[in-house]
């Protein structure tokens, strides 16, 4: 669907005729085979359903839907694709359905455009349970039908070009969006241009401060690059022609994003990025691609361990090329990808340009069906994870960097970078995982948490009395297909163990959260806690966390979630009348002619200084009491401040505390910390600083050390409106895999 309703369209053409008759003119141009009267009745009738609808610049929204079908005519996408994208948000947002578009143009179209709709009619629980299953609907169909994908990725990288007119909010969670789950999924295909420029889109409205000021010293050395970049490329192709082979070289700059990302990663400025400056050279077959590559490293200098053989090994996403990196004359570094033809058109459309279907029939090359059978096996893996789980698998199997690693036969795996024994073994088959009982990678044995290489030689041991996988490989295992078939294992053999097990950790998870098995057993509240976690009864939920099907925090924290709006109605009351009391001790202070400083009224005072206590740092919503500091004006405590329960009752600081409140319409913003305890484990700020940027929170600082119990603690201080703001980040904090604790400062 087009989130980006009502938004300009790529600041170039909006009318709706003339972009369709350039799409037409382009049509007839690359793909003159297509039925242009099938093309004309997809648009009518995209234009019809469509009739009334604008988007933000008041121009038609039928704009997208031909922007879309532009961009799958420059994938080299088929005529049912380019159909489809000019169709594929009417089942979404029109009257049609998915009868009308199969009766006119066919189940295929029609299986296309239901692929790319949302799951708008049905309601989640979360957020993350919502996008999680558009994602695995889409993905499902994807499956079916890589067409689906290519169109999503068409609808994606139109509204990014047209981002600018929404507002900030959903600019920043759709570029989120976009950089975790879209660029992602492009690189995988193999679409090395959409994701390009999926990723420089995003990153210009998540950190626009970033990306201008990369832009900025890109434009003011652009000129000394480009003559560069011309210089060095007549030069090479001088010396290759004398050595009477025949090339095309082009040379570019490094895109955006991948250059804030190394100077991120590497703590580098723009003069420390390695390979700023890349030539491509393309030959008509393999044999001129390593002869190039002799004369390349003969006439420079090459970068030792910056040579990388794709042709040989080439990558999941059927990307070749050879790479290597060299310093020339004048000291700069630069890299070299060489290529042939057939290696250049995979790496700019990936799998579009694989996946060709012959007019009429939708049959595929064969062989085409196993390049993305990775598809159906992820899917297949992730049939039990919860929404956050499946995120986090997610990115491992289908979006980290790939090791590559030989069977004894010779076949190659690829795996998650940082894999072990464990991973290659449940790769092959879930019989192999469960009965492995030792392995050996080069001749050599080793232990089941070795990390392999690219290019080990890996042999597992089986044996029929195996006595199974451990639950220490959930936290070896690499992969997230690995770890669900080991879930499955014990899910299936060890029912009783589970459950016993499930019991203790989630009753300690109780206890570190400060509640009580009596909280949620009390026979008015259990059934809804249950259906809060989708389980029949307290054994099932036992089980489940026994065998890891969910985390005993995710769940307490969801009951936690629930009992707090159950008692809602009981808070409320209360909560009216503490704000009936506010409400007169700001009427007191009003008649006294008192007004507000930095938003706190103090009683009986005027003009008073006024500063926030470091110790628990209150915000607009807490309860609060005010200390008289000589010469210091009055220090704001919460009221349930250590320090103000320690003080409150001593002697000789009677008379020194006093009532305050805060004013009404407070437009400042307050600085309050918090603390998260976590299991120490990579990418837990990562993960931190995504949850923080996705609720837009201004951070001012973020400091992360690792504590005795392999755990970690992460101070973070930011700027907040008020007490909700502050509870929905704590609340968010708390679902990150692995995070104990989410406490003020103060408490």
């Amino acid at each position: 669907m087009d989130d980006n309703r009502a938004m300009v369209g790529d600041g170039g053409i909006k009318d709706p005729q003339l972009m369709y008759e350039n799409l037409i003119s382009k049509i007839r141009t690359s793909c003159p085979e297509m039925d242009m009267g099938r093309i004309r009745a997809a648009y009518d009738t995209a234009c019809l359903a469509h009739s009334g609808q604008l988007r933000r610049d008041g121009s038609p929204y039928v704009t997208h839907c031909v922007a879309a079908a532009d961009i799958s005519v420059d994938m080299g996408l088929d005529e049912d694709s380019v159909v489809a994208a000019l169709l594929h948000d009417v089942i979404e947002d029109t009257e049609l359905g998915y009868a009308d578009i199969a009766r006119q143009f066919g189940e295929p179209v029609a299986d296309i455009v239901e692929g790319v709709t949302k799951l708008t009619r049905v309601q989640y629980t979360s957020k993350e349970d919502e996008q999680m299953e558009n994602l695995r609907k889409m993905l499902m169909a994807m499956a079916k039908d890589i067409r689906v994908i290519l169109i999503k990725i068409a609808d994606r990288l139109h509204n990014m070009r047209t981002m600018a007119y929404q507002s900030e909010e959903k600019q920043r969670s759709k570029s989120l969006e976009t950089m975790e789950i879209y660029a992602p999924i492009a690189h995988r295909l193999g679409m090395q241009r959409a994701k390009w420029e999926l990723e420089d889109l995003a990153l210009m409205y998540l950190d626009p401060t970033g990306y201008r000021e990369i832009t900025d010293a890109l434009d003011s050395r652009m000129p000394t690059l480009i003559d560069f970049m011309s210089k060095m490329e007549l030069k090479i192709k001088t010396r290759l022609e004398e050595e009477g082979m025949q090339v095309s070289i082009s040379s570019r700059i490094k895109h955006i994003y991948s250059i804030y990302r190394k100077m991120y990663t590497q703590k580098l400025d723009l003069n420390g990025i390695f390979d700023l400056c890349a030539f491509r050279v393309i030959v008509d077959n393999i044999s001129d691609c390593y002869n190039v590559l002799g004369v390349i490293h003969y006439m420079f200098k090459p970068v030792p361990g910056r040579f990388k053989d794709y042709i040989s090994t080439p990558k999941p996403n059927m990307y070749q090329s050879l790479h290597t990196t060299v310093i020339g004359s004048e000291g700069i570094p630069f890299e070299v990808q060489i290529r042939t033809w057939d290696m250049h058109h995979t790496a700019e459309y990936g799998v579009a340009a694989h996946w060709k279907y012959k007019m009429g029939d939708g049959n595929v090359r064969a062989g085409d069906e196993d390049k993305f059978a990775w598809v159906r096996r992820l899917l297949e893996s992730q049939q039990e994870s919860d929404a956050t789980d499946f995120f986090h698998n997610l990115k491992i199997d289908m979006f980290a960097d790939e090791v590559f690693v030989f069977s004894p036969k010779g076949d190659v795996i690829n795996l998650p970078a940082g894999a072990t024994p464990i991973d290659f073994a449940y790769s092959i088959h879930s019989a192999i995982g469960n009965s492995m009982v030792g392995a050996s990678v080069n001749g050599r044995i080793v232990t089941f948490d070795h990390v392999l290489q690219n290019g080990d030689i890996v042999e597992v041991r089986t044996a029929k009395n195996a006595p199974g996988p451990s639950r220490d490989w959930l936290s070896i295992a690499k992969s997230g297909s690995a770890r669900t078939k080991i879930k499955q294992w014990f899910k299936k053999e060890r029912r009783e163990e589970n459950i016993a097990r499930g019991h203790d950790i989630f009753e300690n998870e109780l206890r570190n959260r400060g509640m009580r098995m009596e909280d949620i057993t009390d026979e008015e509240v259990l059934p809804i806690l249950l259906k809060r976690v989708a389980y029949a009864n307290l054994e099932e939920m036992y089980a489940a966390i026994g065998y890891g099907g969910i985390t005993a925090t995710r769940t307490v924290n969801r009951m936690k979630d629930e009992l707090a709006r159950i008692h809602h109605s009981a808070e409320k009351k209360t909560a009216l009348e503490k704000v009936t009391e506010a409400a007169e001790r700001r009427e007191t202070n009003a008649k006294k002619n008192a007004r507000p400083v930095h938003g706190i009224l103090v009683e009986g005072l005027d003009n008073c200084l006024i500063k926030f206590s470091r110790c628990c740092t209150p915000v607009p919503g807490d309860e609060v009491i005010g200390f008289i500091t000589r010469g210091e004006g009055v220090s704001i405590h919460r009221r349930e401040c250590r320090n103000y329960k320690r003080n409150a009752e001593n002697p000789a600081d009677l008379g020194r505390w006093i009532e305050v409140d805060w004013a009404d319409n407070i437009t400042e913003r307050y600085t309050t910390g918090i603390t998260v305890v976590s299991h120490e484990r990579s990418g837990l700020v990562m993960d931190i600083a995504t949850v923080l940027n996705s609720l837009n929170s201004k951070v001012r600082t973020l400091n992360a050390r690792d504590i005795e119990g392999s755990r970690s603690i992460v101070n973070i201080t930011l700027e907040i409106k008020g007490i909700e703001e502050l509870r929905m980040v704590i609340n968010k904090l708390s679902s990150i895999r692995g995070v104990s604790e989410v406490s003020r400062n103060g408490n």
